[in-house]
Order: structure tokens, then sequence, then C-alpha cells
């Protein structure tokens, strides 16, 4: 197993500096969840790299146990717009009525005096995330039968999503579709300035020729914003069937093909060592296979995805550097993030090769 491949395991105890004070937090849900007057135990979600996310479990000896999930932002200054739990905990309070993939929240706090933050509160979904190695249940990456399965499932149900209709889904006001590509460009670029810690020419030189060759976008959908195959769950006896899907601060409606887009650029054909999903296993789809199965499914056209691959590959750099600059700046101690800052680096590079 490569560096940087091991396993995350799904739960941990909470880190160091990313504790609050669960006395406060027990007194605060008391009398706003269901099963809030039971002891409460917090662990903490291993995976992920920005947003984060507590497991909070209540019961005593003689209880069922009761889970819910709990996410905040990260630690430090967050940008504009971003780790949006105002945004998140709006989408999911009812968008699980016509996507039942899309875990039901429950309550959102917007006090920083709770956990530091403002925070929600959704229901637990249990099922397997695979990151970038798949696990042993699903043959370890062996499984051709297995890998396809989870290749298939990851695009038809970004299709599926995208075929839900905003305005029965009780979201036909979230966000503004109009203009919703080039408000995108400027605004990572904008966060880019704001985080990053050296200078890096090719991301100016990317962010004015995404702004240049702008195509036209098709009619909007809901848009997750961050497709990714570790923003989803499936079970644990079937990789082909989705039980849930993760992280949506960034819910919006916009163009569609940027949720494609911003998928395709972890989606390699070859070995890779950023934002890598275990995509060159046997079975799994390759890139191009997988634009033509979602192109089939939702009958749009693919002809500028090139122009999505670029600035998927821009965002997911400006994400990278994001969180480097939280760890440069000492407001995470969290050793994941070292490298990230020339992860970055690399990610705008493969964008202009794209473009190239």
């Amino acid at each position: 197993m490569a560096a940087g491949d091991e396993v995350v395991p799904e739960l941990i105890e909470v880190r160091s500096d990313e504790r609050f004070d669960e006395a406060r937090l027990a007194e605060y849900l008391r009398d706003r969840l269901p099963g809030g007057d039971r002891p409460l135990e917090v662990r903490q979600f291993g995976g992920g790299h920005a947003n984060l996310t507590y497991l909070l479990r209540y019961g005593g000896p003689e209880d069922e146990p009761l889970e819910y999930v709990l996410r905040r932002p990260p630690l430090g200054p967050v940008a504009k717009g971003a780790h949006d739990m105002k945004r998140e905990h709006r989408a999911l309070s009812v968008l699980w009525q016509s996507f039942p993939l899309a875990p039901r929240a429950f309550l959102y706090c917007d006090s920083p005096d709770v956990v530091g933050a403002d925070f929600f509160v959704m229901e637990r979904r249990h099922g397997v995330v695979v990151r970038r190695v798949i696990p042993q249940e699903f043959g370890g990456g062996r499984d051709a039968a297995a890998n396809r399965k989870l290749s298939e499932v990851l695009i038809d149900t970004l299709a599926a999503f995208h075929d839900i209709d905003a305005e029965e889904a009780g979201l036909g006001d979230l966000g503004k579709p109009e203009g919703f590509l080039r408000r995108q460009v400027e605004g990572w670029a904008s966060r880019f300035e704001r985080s990053k810690t050296s200078e890096i020419a090719i991301a100016n030189e990317l962010r004015d020729w995404l702004l240049d060759c702008l195509p036209t976008s098709p009619a909007p959908t809901l848009l997750h914003n961050d497709w990714k195959l570790d923003n989803m769950a499936v079970a644990a006896d079937d990789p082909g069937r989705c039980v849930a899907v993760y992280d949506w601060d960034m819910c919006t409606r916009g163009d569609p093909l940027c949720d494609l887009g911003s998928l395709m650029t972890s989606w390699h054909d070859a070995e890779d060592t950023v934002l890598s999903m275990p995509s060159t296993s046997v079975g799994f789809l390759r890139r191009a296979e997988g634009i033509a199965r979602y192109g089939d499914l939702s009958g749009r056209s693919l002809d500028e995805i090139t122009y999505y691959l670029v600035f998927g590959t821009f965002k997911n750099a400006v994400v990278l550097q994001q969180i480097y600059s939280r760890y440069a700046q000492g407001q995470t101690v969290d050793e994941r993030f070292a490298g990230m800052g020339q992860a970055a680096v690399e990610l705008f590079q493969r964008a202009a090769r794209l473009r190239d």
C-alpha cells in the first residue's frame, strides 16, 4: 500500500485542537433533540479535510443507543460563502423528501457559544465511505465487478440528483442560476487570493483563461458543488447501492456540468498522488466512459467538458490551498495538511495541462 493510502478509521477520539465543551453541547441539545436527555458520548469522524464532523451517541447502559451527526466549519477564518452550515441545514431539512439519499437535518444553531462556531445536527447514516483505496469488504481493488458497480453508482446517483425538480424539492429559490459559472470562477479566484501563501503565476493565468473562455451553461439544476466518491456512502453488502450523500454546504442551483467536471478531476486512468480515488482499479470505468455514461443518462451536451475539467481542477487546487493556509498560519495543527501547499501547486499545473 502506497504512502497516503491508509484506510482512514471511520471514528476516532476527538482531536486535541478540535474539541469543545461537551457538557455545554449536551445542555443545549437536551430539549431540542429526541433522546437529548440521555447521557452523551462524542466521537469524531476521521475522514475529510474541511468541515469538522462528530458523532453524537446518546444512551445509558440500559438504553438502545441513539445517534446523530454534528457538523461545524473548520478551525480558523472561513472564506465568505464557504463551509456554510446554515445553507447545508436548509438544504437537508427538505431535500431528504425528494432525494432520500440526503440525510435529514434536524436543527441549526447560529451561536458560536456552544461549540465554538455555528453548527447543525442531522441523522446518522450507516454505510461504507470509499476514499483512496477500495476496502477489503469490496475486494480490496481486485474485484472487477465490484469496482465497476462503484464507479457506475457514482455517475448514476449524480445524474439522478440533477434530475430532481428544485421547486418540488422546496429549494426553488436556492442560489442565483443566472451568471452562476462566471461568479463561480471569480469567487474561487478570490478565495485563492485570500489564502495564498506564495505567488503562483499559473493560477493567475488559469483564472484569466477561465473568465475569457466561459461556455454557455445548460439549463440550471440543483447542484451539490462537491460531488466526489468520498462524499458518498454505499451499502456494506453492495458497492453498487448508494445509501447516503454528504457535504451539502455548497449546495445551490446552477450549471450541472460543474458537478461532473469537479468529479472528473479526481477520476484518473493512471496512478496519481493528488486528490485521487481508486479509479485505476480493474473494472472501474475509465474517465471517458464515466463522462459518456453521464451524458447518456442526462441527455446533456458534453461538447465543452474540457472547460469544466479545467475549472474543477482549479477549484480543487484552491480548496487545498485554503486548507494549507490554515495550517501555515497555525490555525490547525493537523499534520495531514502539511503537504497541501505543494499539492495545490501540482493541481494548478495539471489544470494548465488539461487546458492545453
